[in-house]
């Protein structure tokens, strides 16, 4: 193909309509585009600190570069080392499957004491308890204007602000959560007959930076999120149970969402491989969390 001099050889083939794999868009954020150059290395000008970054970090071999960050000015040959996800004729419009970069509120939820519970049960009257249980936390998830993502056994992931930001992710989070409390507690006094314990919940939130597409294969994709948010996240669903406590809060998530947290312990908890600690607010009792009028109540 031939090219204006300045183009990026991911331009370069979009241009000529040659699918070429780019999950972050080409933005030097992924190593998706990386291509391998087999002649004409040596005039190619040297990778700036954020392609030197992403290459290091998948071990690339001195003859790889990243299609999205190089800008060849003389003639050259390279070859993709990933295969695109999209059809030739899609070449020049964006991969319905890239994810996007996107500060998102992440929460987790766990049914505790379910696996206990359900050894005492029939098989169908387990699927009879745990639809009703993703019945009442999806509601809540959806009402207040998050994305139920996974169910996952007795847990459930979902998503805020993926439209509206971080902020008012947040509020949405936390309306949820507590909307899952109610719901759970409604749902314990219908089942009581049938119940030893009431069912509780422990629920972790935290906001941050992720990528956010659809992901899976053939006829089952479904829009989820991935990086250290998440990771974060689930970590702090864990932490309900160290605490004994409904809901665990990253201090992020209670800056954005502009609650006051000051009644409420505050930790500082190692998330494995992550450097650092995450500050975090206890709830032992969502119903004592109060959101002002602000944040969404």
């Amino acid at each position: 193909m031939t090219v204006p001099v300045g183009f990026t050889v991911l331009e370069a083939s979009r241009t000529a309509g040659i699918p070429h794999a780019s999950v972050c868009g080409g933005r030097g954020r992924c190593s998706t585009c990386r291509v391998r150059v087999t002649r004409g290395g040596e005039h190619l000008p040297p990778p700036r600190e954020a392609e030197q970054r992403v290459l290091a970090r998948v071990g690339a071999a001195p003859d790889v570069r990243l299609a999205c960050q190089t800008r060849p000015s003389r003639d050259c040959s390279v070859t993709p080392l990933l295969a695109p996800s999209i059809a030739p004729g899609e070449a020049l419009t964006a991969d319905v499957r890239q994810g996007r970069e996107s500060e998102i509120a992440v929460l987790f939820a766990d049914l505790r004491g379910f696996t206990r519970m359900a050894e005492h049960k029939l098989p169908y009257d387990v699927v009879f308890v745990l639809n009703r249980y993703f019945e009442t936390v999806g509601t809540a998830i959806t009402t207040a204007g998050g994305v139920t993502n996974q169910f996952t056994g007795d847990g459930v992931m979902a998503l805020f602000g993926i439209e509206d930001g971080a902020v008012a992710g947040c509020r949405q989070a936390v309306v949820a959560a507590r909307a899952m409390v109610e719901g759970m507690a409604a749902l314990s006094a219908e089942l009581a007959g049938d119940l030893t314990t009431p069912l509780r919940i422990g629920i972790g939130v935290h906001a941050g930076p992720a990528v956010v597409g659809q992901m899976g294969w053939g006829q089952s994709f479904y829009l989820t999120a991935v990086g250290d948010t998440v990771h974060v996240a689930a970590r702090l669903e864990q932490a309900t149970k160290d605490y004994d406590a409904e809901l665990v809060i990253s201090e992020e998530v209670a800056r954005l969402a502009a609650l006051e947290c000051s009644a409420f312990p505050a930790h500082e908890l190692a998330v494995r491989n992550r450097a650092g600690r995450v500050g975090v607010r206890v709830v032992a009792r969502v119903a004592d969390l109060h959101l002002s009028a602000t944040a969404g109540s």
